[in-house]
């Protein structure tokens, strides 16, 4: 129950049961998921780097899920924030549980509306930064190649050595990932769509600039360099270079 694995229903609602103090009544459904490895783990700690009150930002950590599942969630950025700061906690964007860097979390109904409605739009610009296969050599590259059918676009930049900056216009699920392995550059520790690697998925959201809906100001938000978290002394398992 308190890592979220337990689920009660009534009048077709859902929710997480955490306490064993429900009275349970005819026609409730209790659905228990039970995975032994799933509830063993250790979740990695997230920081916190601002409190804005309607909204806060983290960093969360490679391994970290951005939510839970019905198998669990204490092993989700969303629930340990949650306990944390002891405030209702709304998911407005994701992060792959492999990637790190920025994530927002809004603390009330209207503030995820609105940012999330700000996220899925072009109105934020995203920065990432990623550790590749081989040496791309690139200044503001357009890859384009449409995702599950859906319009998708990132410019890439090479920083130095194998490391490449990402600007995406669009949020398609692994756009960055599958961008980047379509023009044969996967990212390092990328086991879906790269080589094994010795490490984790090099690639961290290092950038948001959005104008806040909430606020009308703008927001320029930027992952302190001691967070950037890409490993340096883990090679891939293959080597290529343009």
């Amino acid at each position: 129950m308190a890592k979220g694995a337990c689920w009660w229903t009534q009048k077709g609602k859902q929710v997480r049961l955490r306490k064993a103090k429900r009275t349970l009544k005819k026609g409730s459904r209790l659905q228990l998921f039970y995975d032994e490895q799933v509830l063993a783990r250790t979740p990695e700690t997230p920081e916190l780097l601002e409190d804005k009150s309607r909204y806060s930002v983290w960093y969360k950590p490679h391994g970290l899920l951005s939510q839970g599942s019905q198998w669990g969630d204490h092993c989700s950025l969303l629930r340990l924030v949650e306990q944390r700061l002891n405030r209702p906690c709304f998911l407005v964007h994701r992060l792959d549980a492999d990637a790190a860097g920025l994530m927002l979390i809004a603390h009330d109904g209207k503030a995820a509306a609105a940012l999330s409605q700000c996220l899925s739009g072009r109105e934020m610009t995203k920065i990432y930064r990623a550790r590749v296969e081989g040496k791309l050599v690139s200044e503001n590259r357009l890859i384009d190649a449409p995702i599950d059918g859906k319009e998708a676009r990132s410019w890439v930049s090479a920083v130095s050595g194998d490391t490449v900056e990402v600007r995406i216009e669009t949020g398609r699920k692994h756009q960055i990932r599958k961008h980047l392995a379509g023009i044969g550059h996967p990212i390092i520790g990328d086991r879906l769509y790269g080589n094994q690697a010795r490490a984790p998925l090099q690639l961290v959201a290092v950038a948001l600039t959005f104008d806040c809906p909430l606020t009308r100001r703008r927001v320029e938000l930027t992952l302190p360099e001691s967070l950037h978290s890409l490993t340096d002394d883990v090679a891939p398992a293959n080597h290529r270079s343009d």
